[in-house]
């Protein structure tokens, strides 16, 4: 619970900084792809969090991975993580801001499960179904579960909206029960 607390302060204070640059998207877009780069790299998030390393080796590391490649604010950010010994929060952090640009944008991450890979003509129609329902901008991401049989699992947050054959299926079981 305290890293979450944490990772949100550190990802609440790189989003104002984002904020106040008029650099949201980029940012975003830097902080993705380091946290790609890194992800990458078997164990990297051990030797982030180990304490008997030194921390001017780990940001020698950041330094030969990053720099010159990042803005000024976002490889500093990361420097600053390596000097507080909160990299290892870094995943957090990226998540965090994701979710506050997102918000900050009035964009919903609608997480869609299909029986199988939709058209980018399906995918589209979606997007602009579900921008109508909730009136705000969609990014749909999509995932594949063939045991759904057909139609589509959709959940926005909290909401979920099952619309698939199994679901229907569980559905007219329950009430086929119910009327026993």
């Amino acid at each position: 619970m305290l890293n979450l607390q944490l990772a949100r302060k550190y990802s609440r204070a790189i989003f104002e900084l984002a904020q106040d640059e008029g650099k949201l998207v980029p940012y975003g877009e830097e902080l993705a792809g380091v946290y790609k780069d890194l992800e990458s790299v078997p164990g990297i998030w051990g030797y982030f969090s180990n304490p008997e390393l030194q921390r001017s080796d780990k940001k020698a590391l950041i330094k030969k991975l990053f720099e010159g490649e990042l803005s000024e604010d976002v490889y500093h950010f990361l420097l600053l993580l390596v000097d507080k010994r909160r990299m290892s929060l870094f995943p957090a952090i990226v998540s965090q801001y994701e979710e506050l640009s997102n918000e900050a944008r009035h964009i919903v991450v609608a997480d869609v499960t299909t029986a199988r890979t939709l058209s980018k003509e399906q995918k589209d129609k979606l997007e602009d179904k579900l921008e109508v329902v909730t009136g705000k901008t969609v990014k749909v991401r999509l995932h594949e579960d063939p045991k759904i049989i057909g139609g589509v699992i959709v959940r926005i947050g909290d909401k979920r909206i099952d619309g698939s054959v199994t679901g229907k299926l569980s559905a007219l079981a329950g009430e086929l029960m119910a009327t026993k």
